[in-house]
């Protein structure tokens, strides 16, 4: 069967997702954390996190009444259930963000970060994303960013053919694509819902010295997040975008 263009095609079989690629990524970690707290609400009755994978941000949750926990990867979600069994706040389901089996307004809060990169259009993850935040609940989004200092500086260097301010996705390795912050803003509209607050994640991503000293970086990035969200100079960004009533 031929893939569908707007679906995620990267997938993920084992833990080596979770024992190897966040293992060795602690600043990454550190930072996404640093943003998701600044941006979720400190409580509520329903959280989902969309893509939560093995539950590596679950911890973070804890504010909240009920927690669902979705992933497609099979792996993944039994890896979650286990760590997770034991705290009956959580739910931990296997579903698809593309046909998520919730109604309308089911949640006070939606998360999904770290999934965009696999779907070469945002637009209509962000809608079925925003169809089920309650009006007045909020959307955490995290997505890889088209704009970024690298893309720019490659592009002047003339080492990459496509412009960092057009429209559109860039694919910069298999399955897996930058989008433009104007898209996204745009599908973030059309979902009803008003973006309140960016921060601009992972600024310092350079891998010899986020290994080295990762807590350090992450700590310097924490004041810069908020003051350079609008401007996007950063590989992720992070939004924070309320249903509209």
């Amino acid at each position: 069967m031929a893939p569908d263009a707007a679906r995620p095609l990267a997938t993920y079989e084992d833990l080596g997702y979770r024992d190897v690629f966040w293992a060795t990524r602690r600043y990454e970690d550190a930072c996404d954390r640093v943003a998701l707290r600044a941006l979720l609400p400190a409580k509520g009755q329903r959280l989902i996190e969309v893509g939560a994978g093995f539950g590596r941000l679950a911890g973070e949750y804890t504010g909240f009444e009920k927690v669902v926990l979705l992933d497609s990867s099979e792996v993944h979600v039994e890896a979650a259930r286990l760590a997770l069994a034991t705290d009956p706040r959580y739910e931990v389901a296997l579903g698809d963000a593309l046909a998520l089996p919730y109604p309308d307004a089911s949640f006070d809060a939606v998360v999904c970060v770290r999934v965009m990169h696999h779907f070469s259009d945002p637009a209509p993850v962000v809608s079925e994303l925003g169809r089920i935040v309650r009006p007045g609940g909020v959307l955490v989004l995290e997505y890889a960013n088209k704009r970024n200092l690298k893309a720019i500086a490659r592009r002047l260097l003339g080492r990459q053919s496509w412009s960092p301010f057009e429209t559109g996705s860039a694919q910069y390795k298999p399955f897996h694509f930058d989008h433009s912050p104007v898209d996204v803003r745009r599908a973030l509209r059309r979902a009803g819902l008003r973006v309140e607050a960016m921060r601009a994640v992972s600024l310092f991503r350079i891998p010899a010295l986020a290994r080295r000293l990762p807590q350090e970086l992450a700590a310097v990035e924490a004041r810069l997040q908020a003051p350079l969200g609008s401007i996007t100079p950063a590989p992720s960004v992070f939004v924070r975008a309320r249903r509209v009533r």
